[in-house]
């Protein structure tokens, strides 16, 4: 069978070890989870040429199905890691029901990668209004024209409700729709994870069993 000329074969020997010099040292060594997700953001913030804040979220329906998509990562803190969205979207009405989420951050240029685990919420009304207004506001009239994962007849129906909104807000304020608002994760499990050389990678995490509880600290197997 003829090799998939979209998959690159593996790297290995001494031309793969000194694509990984940059890997050497050691980065594990913050025992603060959010401390050294920062810096790993930073560090991607520098290489990634484009949205370094992107995240792969994973949620579950009420059935136990899984859903996946890419969102942008707006803020983090020790409560936890931020996104905004329409909440009669799809993943609005999942993480209604099944209030728990994975994010992973994959960074191709750093060789990194980031997975987490945890405990959804809403964030509050000052909060979500802060960053809606900080939008530019196509944006804020697009939260009020779109109808997030519904069925559209066709380009020109969405058009036609973005014309709706602009001319029904004029030159004035665009407030915040009411099915629009931030979902934070507060982690209880974060892993990090370093491509070293010939698949023996560094492993790092971080996990509580809830939320007001100390982390635990474990290296593991690649």
């Amino acid at each position: 069978m003829a090799q998939n000329p979209i998959i690159p074969p593996s790297p290995d020997g001494d031309e793969y070890a000194k694509a990984h010099e940059a890997n050497a040292a050691e980065i594990f060594t913050r025992e603060d989870p959010f401390a050294l997700f920062g810096e790993w953001l930073d560090a991607a913030k520098a290489k990634e040429p484009n949205d370094p804040n992107a995240m792969a979220l994973a949620t579950a329906d009420r059935d136990g199905l899984p859903d996946v998509r890419m969102v942008l990562l707006k803020d983090f803190d020790p409560t936890g890691f931020v996104f905004y969205t329409n909440t009669q979207s799809a993943k609005g009405q999942q993480l209604d029901d099944n209030a728990k989420a994975a994010l992973c951050f994959h960074w191709k240029s750093l060789r990194r990668q980031v997975r987490i685990r945890g405990l959804v919420s809403r964030v509050s009304d000052e909060e979500a209004d802060a960053y809606f207004h900080s939008r530019h506001r196509d944006s804020r009239i697009g939260a009020w024209a779109s109808k997030q994962s519904r069925p559209l007849e066709s380009r020109f129906a969405l058009e036609k409700q973005v014309a709706k909104y602009a001319a029904k807000f004029g030159l004035g304020a665009v407030p915040r729709p009411e099915h629009w608002t931030g979902y934070r994760i507060t982690p209880i499990h974060l892993e990090f994870w370093r491509d070293r050389p010939f698949r023996l990678h560094d492993r790092m995490v971080f996990d509580r069993k809830s939320t007001d509880l100390p982390w635990t600290v474990t290296r593991l197997y690649p």
